[in-house]
C-alpha cells in the first residue's frame, strides 16, 4: 500500500494577497480586507513560498511581498509589530512576542531556500536586524531557532544565528522527570510541537546530541499524546491538560501544520518510521482523518478552514488555515509513495 498526498495549491492565498500583505481573515472564501494584515502570517508566508520546489511566478511574487512587509513590520531594534490595517498603517507598537519569532524564522528559511537574490539578500539583512534580540517568551524564541538554524545549513559562519542558537540551547530547562506527563508546561497550549522542533534544530545546529535527543524524545510524546482511534486528535484552542476529556474542540489547523513540521525536522536526523507517519497523519487530517471525518481544506483552491467543531466545520479560509495546509502539504510531499 502506498499514501500520495494532494501536492499544494496556492489559487486561494493567491486570492488572499494584495500589494501589501494576505489579508488575516476571510468570509467562507471570499477575503476580508477590512481586518487588514498580520506579521504571524506574512511570516508564514514567505516559510511556504520559500520552501516551495519549483516555485512559480506567482510563487516568488508572494515572498516578495511577504519580505517587504517583514522589512516594514520591524523597528530598528529588531523588534516587530504584528498588525497592519487595510490602509497600510500599523496598528500596533514593536514587540518581542511570536511575531518577533515567527519573523526570524521566515527571514531564516527565506535566506537559505529563496530562489531569488535580492528576497535571500533581503532576509539576511533583516535577519541579523531582529537576531540581535532576545525573547521572554518559550514560542517566539523557538521559532526564532528555527529561522537560525536554516541560516546555519547555508551560512555556517553567520555570527547572529549562531549566537541566537547559542543563547536558546542554554536557556532550555532540564527534564521535569514526569514519565507520564514530560512535557515542560504544566498544560499543551498552542503550537505546542515547536518547543521539541527547536530543541532538534538547535542541537543539530550546535551538534549536541543531548539537546536533539531531547527533542526526540518530547516530540515522540507529543505525537502519541496528539493521536486517538488511529488519526490525528490536536490539542484544540483552549489547550490540553494531562486529565482532559478527549477528543477536545475547536481545533485548530495550524497546531497540525507545527505538529508536521516537527516530524519532518526529526525525519531528517532519526530514521524511524514514526516521523514520516506523523508527516502523513498531518496531511490525512486535512483530508478527513480526524475525530468529525470531515475535509478541512478544499482541494479545488487549496483554500483551508478555519477550525474543526464537535458540530462540523468552520469553513471560512482564513491565511493561517490556508497555510497550514500548504505547510502541511509541502511536508507530506517528501514521504508521498512510501510503502506502509
Amino acid at each position: 500500500m502506498t499514501t500520495t498526498a494532494p501536492a499544494p495549491i496556492f489559487d486561494h492565498l493567491l486570492r488572499m494577497t494584495d500589494h501589501r500583505g494576505t489579508f488575516e481573515h476571510a468570509c467562507f472564501a471570499e477575503p476580508r480586507p477590512e481586518h487588514g494584515y498580520c506579521t504571524d502570517d506574512m511570516s508564514r508566508v514567505l516559510v511556504v513560498a520559500t520552501r516551495q520546489p519549483h516555485a512559480d511566478w506567482d510563487v516568488h511574487r508572494l515572498a516578495s511581498v511577504a519580505v517587504r512587509f517583514l522589512n516594514e513590520a520591524q523597528d530598528l531594534t529588531g523588534a516587530c509589530r504584528n498588525r497592519m490595517d487595510s490602509s497600510g498603517r500599523w496598528a500596533d507598537e514593536p514587540t518581542l512576542e511570536d511575531c518577533w519569532g515567527r519573523c526570524i524564522w521566515g527571514l531564516g528559511t527565506a535566506a537559505a531556500h529563496s530562489k531569488v537574490a535580492w528576497v535571500r539578500q533581503s532576509a539576511i539583512v533583516q535577519f541579523e536586524r531582529a537576531a540581535r534580540a532576545r525573547s521572554p517568551w518559550p514560542r517566539a524564541m523557538a521559532f526564532a531557532v528555527l529561522g537560525a538554524a536554516e541560516l546555519l545549513t547555508v551560512a555556517p559562519e553567520l555570527r547572529a544565528a549562531h549566537d541566537l542558537v547559542t543563547d536558546y540551547a542554554a536557556s532550555v530547562a532540564e527534564p521535569n522527570a514526569n514519565p507520564s506527563w514530560p512535557w515542560p508546561e504544566a498544560r499543551l497550549t498552542y503550537a505546542n510541537a515547536v518547543l521539541a522542533e527547536a530543541m532538534i534544530a538547535a542541537g543539530v545546529a550546535l551538534d549536541t546530541k543531548p539537546l536533539w535527543q531531547r527533542g526526540l524524545d518530547l516530540l515522540e510524546w507529543l505525537l502519541g499524546h496528539e493521536a486517538a482511534d488511529g488519526h490525528l486528535s490536536p490539542t484544540p484552542a483552549g489547550g490540553r491538560g494531562p486529565d482532559d476529556v478527549r477528543p477536545a474542540f475547536d481545533q485548530q489547523p495550524t497546531e497540525v501544520a507545527t505538529l508536521a513540521d516537527a516530524c519532518a525536522r526529526a525525519a531528517a536526523i532519526d530514521p524511524r518510521q514514526i516521523w514520516p507517519d506523523g508527516v502523513r497523519a498531518a496531511a490525512a487530517w486535512f483530508q478527513g482523518a480526524n475525530d468529525a471525518g470531515q475535509l478541512m481544506w478544499d482541494p479545488e483552491t487549496g483554500g483551508g478552514f478555519d477550525g474543526l467543531h464537535a458540530d462540523g466545520v468552520n469553513r471560512n479560509q482564513g491565511a493561517e488555515s490556508t497555510l497550514a495546509v500548504l505547510s502541511t502539504l509541502q511536508q507530506a510531499q517528501h514521504f508521498s509513495a512510501v510503502p506502509q
